[in-house]
């Protein structure tokens, strides 16, 4: 496969980048020590966000709020509120389990994130709709005929057998309307090409009710990890009550946060020519999939993850990056340059001595020559370049020429 390979060393001061279960910085063990990590999904909904500031079709969406989605698509397409819900339930149950909770407008969500792009939905909305599927028009005929009734029975405080009849008859109803949907949805579905999503096509989704719509992101992303051991630090902090008496000593509030420094080492690749298959991007022009490259590059570049970015503002730019496009072959990492941790040469860089990010780059420059080297890596190369030796622009036109 031809594929496009981004090596990315970059330090950030203090910061929480990425946190776990305990509001403490992510760590892993690599080589023996504790090192600083950030997971690639912390990183990509960075890059996916920033993405969608620079191109429009970066807009798929990962929510829980299929139902209420649905839903107002099926009232402005004519059915009355109470039957485009219940048939966007339908339709949603076929995607992912319905929860249990409901939402402030009183829709069912679904149990899992479901990453859709408006056209997606819109579609699903409009097989529901679609005049020319008789059977299913028929079966909307009943459920609203029935809704009706049972509305109008309740209201009327009529027997318990009347009313238990009505519900019979609508639950039959819906019975034959959600067999019907089940068939259109996924069809829906797999009707549309990903022009609005180009986010769905780069990064994937996994739907666990119908593995058909699963699809593998061309995107591959590892973990961050730091080139060298890392600590997490405690922060104490206090802070000052503003209408406290004078004569009252103490802080009004004191806490703790824990943090770290690193320099990273960041790892990102683009499948090509899965980007431009028929599963993916291939419905969009030439030029089209330039720019979505292009958008992608750029975020992956300059995004940073954003905990904590008011308190412990984060946001450098990478130091070093490694741009390579390979012909055929699988992506490589150089991570392992940092399996032995990089130490500081010196301790104090105004004595003479390097600092971790420069000895880092040292030792992926040469755990690239040596990979090289003993693999030939590089005969499959058609392109490789690096920041800050060429401009980010030039950097980006050379990578997208690639790019068919």
């Amino acid at each position: 496969m031809k594929h496009l390979e981004l090596h990315i060393l970059q330090s950030f001061p203090v910061a929480c980048l990425n946190r776990d279960d305990l509001n403490s910085p992510k760590t892993a063990i690599f080589g023996g020590v504790q090192r600083a990590r950030v997971s690639s999904q912390s990183w990509k909904r960075a890059i996916r966000e920033m993405a969608k500031d620079t191109l429009p079709n970066m807009a798929g969406q990962r929510t829980r709020l299929v139902v209420a989605r649905l839903s107002r698509h099926l009232t402005e397409g004519g059915l009355p509120p109470e039957i485009s819900s219940c048939l966007a339930e339908m339709a949603a149950s076929q995607i992912s389990k319905l929860d249990s909770k409901k939402d402030a407008d009183n829709f069912l969500k679904v149990t899992t994130l479901c990453f859709l792009s408006d056209m997606e939905f819109k579609s699903i909305a409009a097989a529901i709709l679609d005049k020319e599927n008789k059977n299913l028009q028929e079966e909307i005929t009943q459920l609203i005929k029935h809704t009706t009734e049972l509305n109008e029975a309740q209201t009327a405080k009529k027997k318990d057998e009347e009313i238990e009849k009505i519900k019979g008859s609508l639950e039959k109803a819906k019975k034959a309307c959600d067999k019907l949907i089940a068939k259109d949805t996924s069809k829906a579905i797999k009707s549309v090409q990903l022009k609005d999503a180009a986010d769905i096509a780069l990064f994937g989704r996994m739907v666990a009710n119908d593995h058909s719509l699963t699809l593998e992101g061309a995107a591959m992303f590892s973990h961050a990890l730091s080139s060298h051991k890392v600590n997490n630090e405690i922060d104490f902090f206090a802070a000052v009550d503003d209408l406290q008496p004078q004569e009252e000593s103490g802080a009004g509030m004191t806490g703790t946060l824990e943090f770290n420094s690193a320099t990273y080492y960041r790892f990102a690749a683009v499948n090509l020519d899965m980007l431009a298959d028929k599963d993916h991007l291939q419905a969009l022009s030439v030029d089209e999939r330039k720019k979505v490259v292009r958008a992608f590059i750029e975020a992956t570049l300059q995004a940073v993850p954003g905990a904590r970015k008011n308190s412990m503002n984060a946001a450098t730019l990478p130091g070093y990056v490694l741009g390579v496009v390979r012909s055929s072959g699988h992506p490589v990492q150089l991570v392992n340059a940092f399996e032995k941790p990089v130490p500081f040469e010196k301790p104090v860089r105004a004595y003479g001595g390097k600092g971790l990010f420069e000895t880092s780059l040292e030792a992926m420059k040469a755990e690239r020559e040596k990979l090289n080297s003993t693999w030939g890596l590089d005969k499959k190369e058609l392109f490789n370049g690096a920041i800050p030796e060429m401009k980010l622009a030039d950097f980006l036109d050379k990578v997208c020429a690639y790019v068919d």
